[in-house]
């Protein structure tokens, strides 16, 4: 899948946001090795300690469905529709990605890409509780 296209599934992704107290929609698009597409959004609380980023969610889904091996994710975030400028994962998604994916993971932004060791340079993981 081309990289845009996985970008355009995160906005398509961002459009289910249930965000009625930020206002902010995120979308996620996580693709796995199979070229299997998982989405989430962000989905909110009135309890904020209970929100969900859509990242997670994208992720959650892939798992309980199996897959835990994964190549890239598109993350789309916006607060009036205009999914231009970068929205980048919070710290709780990165440390989740980080248990499923290697460093080399492809993080698609709308600013371009990256890979989870530019944003998580040193992870807490396995390894650490050693």
């Amino acid at each position: 899948m081309e990289r845009k296209e996985l970008f355009a599934e995160a906005v398509k992704a961002a459009e289910m946001s249930y965000s009625k107290y930020s206002g902010f929609s995120v979308g996620a698009a996580l693709l796995t090795v199979d070229g299997l597409v998982f989405k989430g959004c962000n989905i909110e609380n009135a309890s904020f300690s209970l929100t969900n980023c859509a990242e997670r969610t994208a992720v959650f889904k892939a798992v309980s469905e199996g897959y835990m091996n994964f190549s890239a994710i598109a993350i789309a975030g916006s607060s009036g529709g205009d999914f231009s400028k970068p929205c980048y994962p919070c710290g709780a998604c990165l440390q989740v990605l980080s248990e499923f994916c290697g460093d080399d993971l492809i993080i698609i932004l709308s600013d371009g890409e990256y890979k989870l060791s530019d944003f998580l340079p040193k992870r807490f993981c396995e390894e650490s509780m050693k």
